[in-house]
């Protein structure tokens, strides 16, 4: 149910609309003046608000301006004498979804008002979909370790270097890779993600040469490797330090001499790929341990980056937070939450095992269980472990 806020000095015209709007099924509340009206818009979310324009203590077209820098994304309805259309035209210039003369026409007013919440709707629906379409999402952050990364990205991504990107789980490694691909020559030609250790052993191979028909048992159609998928683009490689011993070599074999073969086939395939890796893992250890080949470490890194835990770039948090406090706003199609500065510095005082997810959740379980402002007792209720 659509909940309106209507704000008049006039006290019939205030129960003439919400009469009106709770019988078109409308939940409605209400205020005398600008002033009353403005503390509920802060307090509460609304679908849309009925505004008269001269009213005592703040008026229409000031209680405009402030609720726009509150919820732009409100639509608000003013309400004029005829004396005051030309203040009404004002309004809508400064963002006002349209006005109403007094007395209200019945019709005309029930037509905008559905107007308005279907411009809502769109624009909410329109904010979701961009958002799902767009092809990179922006680094986020200001300390010193994320500016060597961009700096880092921006001179290595016009050339055809292998990358190699280190960083522990959830710090944003695969988004470090997506922004080398954007900004690289290669843009315009495919991102091929392949996450080596989702793939069962016996399968890798088949997943990134791809098979002939009949090749293996279940090989009943031939299929195009994610090399030859990534032809002319960017091939990505997370988890490398999981893909077997037996795969490495054939990728070792497809990075020295841009040549890949399917399973079951005995004709070689010129591939022009670009390889970027990326691991949670010590490779160097692993190749102590006899997990990964040396000879294939030495391929992948001829570029080595490493992505910062969120623990060692705190100062990013508040413009981490900020920035998923919009973004789920967005997706669940609701006014962006606000955080009081304290709970922001409670969260910078958490040990962050999980990185940029375990941060983007905890944003998410906020929004969902606190009130309209996250609090630092939300933090402590919600986020903190219990001793």
């Amino acid at each position: 149910m659509s909940t309106i806020l209507i704000i008049d000095d006039e006290k019939s015209i205030r129960k003439t609309l919400t009469e009106i709007l709770s019988y078109e099924g409308y939940k409605v509340d209400e205020a005398g003046d600008g002033e009353e009206g403005l503390k509920k818009f802060k307090e509460k979310t609304y679908d849309l608000v009925l505004c008269d324009i001269k009213m005592p203590k703040l008026d229409g077209i000031e209680f405009l301006e402030k609720a726009k820098q509150i919820n732009a994304d409100v639509p608000i309805i003013v309400i004029s004498g005829h004396g005051n259309i030309e203040t009404a035209v004002e309004a809508v210039k400064k963002g006002a979804f349209d006005y109403i003369s007094k007395p209200p026409d019945l019709n005309r007013m029930l037509i905008t008002l559905r107007n308005a919440m279907d411009k809502t709707n769109l624009v909410a629906e329109t904010k979701v979909l961009k958002r799902r379409v767009s092809r990179t999402q922006e680094i986020i952050g200001v300390s010193a370790p994320i500016k060597k990364i961009k700096e880092t990205i921006d001179k290595i991504a016009p050339t055809d270097a292998r990358v190699l990107i280190t960083g522990d789980n959830g710090v944003g490694k695969e988004l470090v890779a997506r922004w080398i691909h954007e900004k690289s020559n290669r843009s315009s030609g495919p991102l091929v993600e392949v996450n080596c250790a989702a793939i069962p052993g016996e399968l890798i191979e088949s997943e990134l040469f791809g098979h002939e028909k009949g090749s293996f048992t279940s090989a009943v159609k031939q299929r195009i490797g994610k090399f030859e998928q990534a032809n002319g683009g960017t091939l990505f490689l997370d988890e490398i330090g999981d893909m077997s011993i037996n795969a490495q070599a054939k990728v070792l074999r497809a990075l020295q001499e841009a040549k890949i073969t399917r399973v079951g086939a005995d004709k070689d395939i010129t591939v022009d790929v670009r390889v970027i890796a990326a691991t949670n893992k010590d490779l160097l250890k692993e190749v102590e341990e006899k997990k990964f080949r040396l000879d294939l470490y030495h391929r992948l890194g001829v570029i080595i980056m490493h992505v910062p835990s969120l623990n060692d770039r705190l100062s990013d948090i508040p413009l981490l937070v900020d920035k998923f406090l919009e973004d789920i706003a967005i997706e669940y199609g609701q006014p962006k939450k606000l955080i009081d500065k304290n709970a922001t510095e409670s969260l910078q005082k958490h040990n962050w095992s999980g990185n940029i997810r375990e941060l983007r959740n905890v944003v998410e379980r906020l929004i969902i269980l606190s009130g309209k402002t996250i609090s630092a007792a939300d933090v402590e209720n919600y986020v903190l472990p219990r001793k």
